[in-house]
């Protein structure tokens, strides 16, 4: 009865369009008011307040800021400039552009919404010039922002750490790790898909300093608001510029636009139409080696910031904390010093960007832990592993009834939210039939990493489809084929732990 109406009470809020967060906080309300009366509501606070103060929990800013700043210093754009040159020459190149430009900046950001804002405004126009209509170009990008829970550093990764650590031991620097490989399979899965999905037209994807033909506009960015930041963990992008472009018919090749801050496109060559121009990236159709080497030295600067994180941790430098601020500082240093596009009237935005996604975030935390505080204390986690292992203690059939059940709530729930309300109800299912805790880790997060990029609440698809101006439903039709494709990948990292484990293991990780 207890755990019909705590789930039933969350699922109704959430039917009434109560944001996720404040769901779950009158979800456990209900049920301690119902069970102890009034007077136990003094034991909100001092749940909620200890979950927000855990040291481990204060990696999260500082990933948080770093991220923010990237996205003012134009690490993005010179990501994209590297790999175009190296892959934009191939068929289908534009599409291995998006998905290798989003594995990286995953590895900066921590986020799947910022990484798609980050990449999104840069990627989306050039792959309509390229042929791919609309949706499917938004739904790539969409798609390939997932990997930015997956790849580390994850904030995801943090919060599983912190939640599962009362069922088992297990590091974040361990999980970190371990999101390598399924990054890397995803990343191919999202690949392939892309080789099947129809293009407008056959082009051959390189660059052209010609801007002949080619107009472009930029926009303004825009901030998630604090309202819309509550419905999901993943709140910490910023959406940033968006700009869109249409091709002339004297244009038959694809062009990438170079924005500046305020989104407005910046002209290398001054030979712009109307006030911003039209920058390509600097690339003849040749590629030549020179051109490379200078888009990999513009690039090495964002190239370092993942080495720095992963390297200090894996090698025994810092702590994952520790991490994220030396990432913050290392950020700042860029900005102001190696590319110059950040300035000191920029810090009081970028810190408040920060300031208000760090909130919204620790709320979630704070509100999510006091259900799972409910979960634990009327005996809901027991009661539901003993019930499903009553059932049947197969551990395949297990892991595919949890997989549908994730699948269905990262459609509708953000991925810290998510944690606080399942890992007491699943961790101690998936333990007793015989999965390790890095596999268990990592198969919830790319689970929920799905869900970013699932209808009908899929945060990346609106970050997408407001950076590419297209209704969110003509992205959910464009989006199935990269769904189906993480799905399989799933399903690989799912039934095989050595993906999980094997990178870990050899690095002698525990």
């Amino acid at each position: 009865m207890i755990t019909l109406l705590l789930f039933g009470s969350f699922f109704l809020f959430l039917a009434l369009g109560i944001p996720v967060a404040f769901s779950l906080g009158l979800a456990a309300v209900t049920v301690l008011i119902t069970t102890d009366g009034f007077q136990v509501l003094d034991v909100v606070p001092s749940v909620m307040f200890p979950s927000m103060s855990s040291g481990t929990l204060l990696a999260i800013p500082f990933f948080i800021l770093a991220g923010i700043v990237m996205q003012y210093t134009g690490i993005s754009q010179r990501l994209v400039d590297l790999a175009f040159l190296v892959f934009g020459r191939f068929s289908h190149g534009l599409a291995a552009v998006t998905i290798i430009s989003a594995f990286f900046f995953s590895a900066i950001s921590g986020s799947g919404p910022a990484t798609v804002a980050a990449i999104g405004a840069i990627l989306i126009p050039a792959l309509v010039r390229n042929g791919y209509q609309k949706k499917h170009a938004v739904s790539l990008v969409a798609a390939s922002g997932s990997m930015g829970i997956v790849v580390p550093p994850s904030i995801a990764f943090i919060i599983f750490a912190v939640v599962a650590s009362e069922f088992g031991s297990i590091s974040i620097t361990r999980l970190f790790i371990a999101g390598i490989v399924p990054g890397i399979i995803m990343a191919v899965a999202f690949f392939i898909a892309a080789l099947f999905v129809p293009r407008v037209r056959e082009l051959a994807g390189l660059p052209v300093k010609s801007g002949r033909g080619l107009l472009a506009a930029g926009t303004e960015p825009s901030t998630t608001s604090g309202a819309e930041a509550v419905v999901t963990s993943d709140s910490t992008a910023t959406a940033s510029a968006a700009s869109s472009a249409t091709a002339g018919t004297g244009a038959t090749k694809t062009r990438l636009l170079k924005t500046g801050k305020a989104g407005t496109p910046v002209s290398e060559t001054g030979s712009g139409i109307g006030t911003g121009g039209v920058t390509g990236t600097g690339a003849t159709t040749e590629g030549s080696f020179g051109e490379f080497l200078a888009a990999l030295v513009k690039a090495i600067p964002g190239l370092l910031i993942p080495v720095i994180i992963l390297g200090g941790i894996y090698g025994g430098i810092f702590t994952p904390t520790e991490a994220g601020a030396v990432a913050s500082v290392f950020a700042l240093l860029v900005g102001f010093f190696v590319y110059r596009e950040l300035k000191l009237p920029d810090l009081p935005k970028v810190f408040l960007e920060s300031g208000v996604s760090t909130a919204v975030i620790m709320f979630i935390v704070g509100v999510a832990s006091l259900f799972s505080y409910v979960i634990t204390v009327e005996g809901i986690a027991e009661t539901v592993s003993t019930a499903v292992l009553g059932v049947t203690d197969n551990k395949f059939v297990i892991l595919a009834v949890i997989t549908i059940i994730l699948l269905i709530v990262g459609a509708f729930v953000d991925a810290i939210s998510a944690f606080y309300l399942f890992i007491p109800i699943l961790v101690p299912i998936l333990l007793g039939v015989g999965v390790d805790m890095t596999t268990i880790g990592v198969f919830m997060t790319v689970n929920l990493a799905i869900g970013l990029f699932t209808p009908p609440v899929g945060l990346n698809l609106y970050v997408g489809a407001g950076i590419g101006k297209i209704r969110i439903e003509e992205v959910i039709r464009g989006v199935m084929p990269f769904l189906i494709a993480a799905i399989i990948a799933l399903l690989l990292i799912t039934y095989i732990p050595a993906i999980s484990n094997w990178l870990p293991d050899l690095l002698g990780v525990g």
